[in-house]
């Protein structure tokens, strides 16, 4: 059966500008990161993609990387892609990354140009794609000159690859950095996807929001739900083997027990606004206009819609904001 997307898909999302550009991108992005790689049937991974874009969602979010198996997330994509979403190239927002461990060999990951510029070709022949809206620079190399990794990024643009370039994962210290230099390159650079969650604030107090504001550029927020722990899973403990990120390690320092307190007084507060604590957690970041999206993922339809239900109540009071605050540094 011939897939049709639904004609009222656009009226179901708020859509944010990224900073003062000309990338308009939905308040949610769809991250492949490791739900519909090899492990999950084709089929499956088909529905929830398409179902996401028939709710509004045109941005999705990829890495050469990213599996469950290296690089198979991107393959299922590229199937998706030329099966069914390809008459909506010009509707799509498909970005890609490149330094995590790749291919075999020591030029396999990190960011020089050879590495970089042979990732992105791979990746657009894995997705059946001309070109990606973003192409990122997945973690910062501490080997390779900045300038050396600007000008692969710088490019791919020119050669018509990808739209905009962005990072990932860099410190606010090494995003102003390079940053500076895609300034002298006229390399339009559109913004740094990190973890960011309601525990993990990090990014707003390193000055990392500003840092992108002052370039034009945008947050893309991962690990929304800091690995399942702004859930309602969590409320009477977290096992000791909880598979934590490790940009969120330090929300055990105090011990979990304490941390389970916090989630249950975030519980509570969500309660209050008719929400759950997962659709609080992603309104939450949607406070700050600097972030331009929240990339969630799923495996499942159901999972899906509960999630997009935050969209329906994204306002905070100042009291709910200071009380948020108040329980996450407590």
């Amino acid at each position: 059966m011939v897939y049709q997307a639904a004609e009222d898909r656009y009226e179901k999302l708020p859509y944010r500008r990224v900073a003062d550009s000309g990338l308009i991108v939905p308040a949610v992005s769809f991250g492949l990161w490791r739900n519909l790689g090899d492990t999950k049937p084709l089929e499956n991974s088909r529905k929830v993609i398409l179902k996401a874009f028939d709710e509004g969602i045109f941005s999705f979010d990829n890495a050469f990387n990213y599996g469950p198996n290296n690089g198979t997330a991107e393959e299922t994509f590229g199937q998706v892609y030329k099966q069914d979403l390809k008459p909506y190239r010009n509707e799509l927002v498909i970005t890609t990354k490149a330094g995590y461990h790749m291919w075999p060999g020591p030029m396999g990951e990190f960011s020089g140009r050879k590495t970089l510029i042979n990732a992105l070709d791979t990746s657009l022949q894995k997705m059946n794609l001309d070109y990606v809206d973003i192409f990122y620079a997945h973690r910062f190399d501490p080997n390779t000159n900045l300038e050396e990794t600007a000008l692969a990024l710088d490019t791919l643009v020119r050669q018509g690859k990808a739209l905009y370039v962005g990072v990932s994962n860099y410190t606010a210290a090494q995003t102003q950095a390079i940053a500076e230099i895609f300034k002298e390159l006229k390399t339009p650079f559109i913004g740094n996807q990190v973890s960011y969650n309601m525990l993990n604030q990090e990014q707003k107090n390193s000055g990392l929001l500003d840092t992108l504001d002052q370039h034009h550029a945008g947050l893309f927020a991962y690990g929304p739900l800091a690995e399942g722990l702004l859930t309602d899973r969590y409320l009477n403990g977290v096992p000791e083997d909880f598979p934590i990120h490790k940009t969120n390690g330090f929300l055990f320092e105090n011990g979990r027990d304490a941390l389970a307190a916090k989630l249950r007084a975030l519980n509570e507060l969500a309660q209050g606004r008719q929400q759950t604590l997962t659709q609080m957690s992603l309104a939450w970041l949607l406070q700050d206009k600097r972030v331009a999206s929240v990339v969630i993922g799923t495996s499942s339809v159901d999972h899906l819609m509960d999630n997009l239900e935050f969209t329906k109540n994204l306002d905070f009071s100042a009291d709910e904001l200071a009380q948020i605050d108040q329980i996450i540094n407590q």
